[in-house]
């Protein structure tokens, strides 16, 4: 967030701060990559990502370009760099990105793709193992522990807690075998419920009455947020029904919509429109905006990734952290950076008077899991009947010689877990992502090989 609290403890153990951060700045950085045209971006949106930033359009427009070419400079590094990645945030007012590495050997190469290298202890890896060994034990969380989040800024995982729980907070950590060295404690007074009674984007409406919101169309139908409705739940405006969903653990779901409904690729900016023309995953720092039918249009930046979060449902985790404001009812909202989708709005704290924290899901999960494709602005509509049953994350198509599994295509979204066929051989992700090559120098961070197929 803007305004983080004050760091009230260490980590458990007595190593400093200083150590686990960034201590080598790389003077000398090469220019930063040009920004790209980022072409159809509705005015309304750079218009109120001036207002919200407090800046002229002319310079959201060109924030939001240096931010489309920094993330796919974050890409290739985060590729070619593997093991000593350890992640990569925007300053403020997006000019700089700085990329994190665990060898002073490796700033050369970070210089050289227009970043601005910083060394540090943990990689990005290290951070999300962490990260995910703490989810593994979310059910045993005290209370006062409403979440936890990788910090990519000061390289460790935050966990988040009351400021009378620090000792519950510090206990519950060790028992979960992360490294203590990792991790980081912060006190907040925030409080995280879903977003579900009213709706956000669109409206649709959930069995009796309950209303959501339109995340974003894909091929048959819209993707939401989890809690919004099980699977089988019937919808209204548009008809349809729950084809998926799961929450807690993760907030998705997909709404197969019955057939006269029309997928767009658009997102309510109340008043007017703002097209979808990709999904390219947005990194810490950059600017972003939210549409929800209770507070309208919203922007603000990404504060961080792979974040963790308890409701009193239970525990979340992978979500996008942000300062964009939302308050009850903009639930399954869509989040855009620039004219890219971002995720779908899950629940937060605080409102839209004074501020707060909201999570997203990656709209990116969403789409591996189900089997689905984003409508997007200037690509050909759907024609194929949507699937009949609800798709799954394991593919089921069948390659000559490669025992069935999928092969990989540089389109696709890949979540942790997926298994593909790539040049005769099996490969597992190990991070999302979209476009990194199984095989390739430096893929391995993102593909881990299991053998010949």
């Amino acid at each position: 967030m803007a305004n983080r609290s004050t760091w009230i403890a260490t980590a458990l153990t007595t190593v400093a701060v200083a150590a686990a951060m960034a201590i080598t700045p790389f003077a000398g950085a090469q220019p930063a990559p040009a920004p790209l045209e980022v072409t159809g971006l509705d005015q309304g949106m750079v218009t109120e990502l001036a207002r919200t930033l407090k800046i002229t359009p002319s310079e959201a427009l060109a924030r939001v370009g240096r931010e489309a070419a920094f993330a796919k400079a974050e890409d290739r590094l985060r590729s070619s760099l593997g093991s000593e990645f350890g992640g990569a945030y925007l300053n403020g007012d997006a000019t700089t990105l700085t990329v994190a590495v665990t060898s002073v050997s490796q700033q050369t190469r970070v210089k050289a793709a227009g970043a601005t290298p910083v060394v540090v202890r943990h990689s990005e890896a290290q951070l999300l193992r962490a990260s995910l060994l703490l989810d593994r034990v979310a059910a045993q969380a005290p209370k006062q522990v409403p979440g936890w989040y990788t910090d990519v800024r000061t390289n460790a995982v935050v966990v988040l807690h009351r400021a009378e729980a620090l000792a519950a907070a510090q206990s519950w950590v060790k028992s979960s075998g992360a490294s203590t060295e990792a991790v980081r404690y912060e006190a907040t007074a925030e409080d995280p419920r879903p977003l579900i009674d009213i709706v956000g984007g669109n409206a649709y409406y959930i069995g009796s009455g309950t209303r959501c919101s339109v995340g974003f169309a894909v091929t048959g139908g819209f993707v939401t947020a989890g809690h919004c409705g099980n699977t089988g739940a019937s919808t209204t405006q548009p008809s349809g029904s729950f084809a998926g969903s799961s929450f807690p653990g993760n907030d998705y779901a997909w709404v197969r919509a019955a057939a006269g409904n029309t997928p767009q690729p658009t997102v309510n900016r109340y008043p007017g429109s703002v097209s979808v023309a990709g999904s390219q995953a947005a990194g810490v720092g950059a600017s972003v905006c939210r549409s929800g039918s209770t507070t309208g249009w919203h922007c603000g930046t990404i504060n961080a990734l792979n974040s963790s979060v308890t409701y009193p449902q239970g525990t979340v985790s992978g979500l996008i952290r942000t300062n964009v404001c939302a308050e009850p009812g903009d639930s399954g909202g869509s989040l855009l950076a620039g004219n890219q989708a971002q995720g779908v709005t899950s629940g937060g704290s605080g409102n839209c008077s004074s501020g707060g924290t909201t999570y997203f899901q990656p709209v990116n999960e969403i789409l591996q899991t189900y089997g689905l494709t984003l409508t997007v602005s200037g690509g050909t509509p759907p024609t194929t009947t949507p699937p009949t049953s609800t798709p799954t994350s394991t593919p089921t198509t069948q390659p000559p010689g490669c025992g069935g599994l999928q092969a990989w295509s540089s389109t696709t979204a890949y979540v942790p877990g997926n298994l593909v066929s790539h040049n005769a051989r099996r490969y597992e992700s190990t991070w999302w992502s979209t476009g990194a090559v199984p095989g390739a120098p430096g893929s391995w961070a993102v593909w881990a090989d299991r053998g010949s197929c």
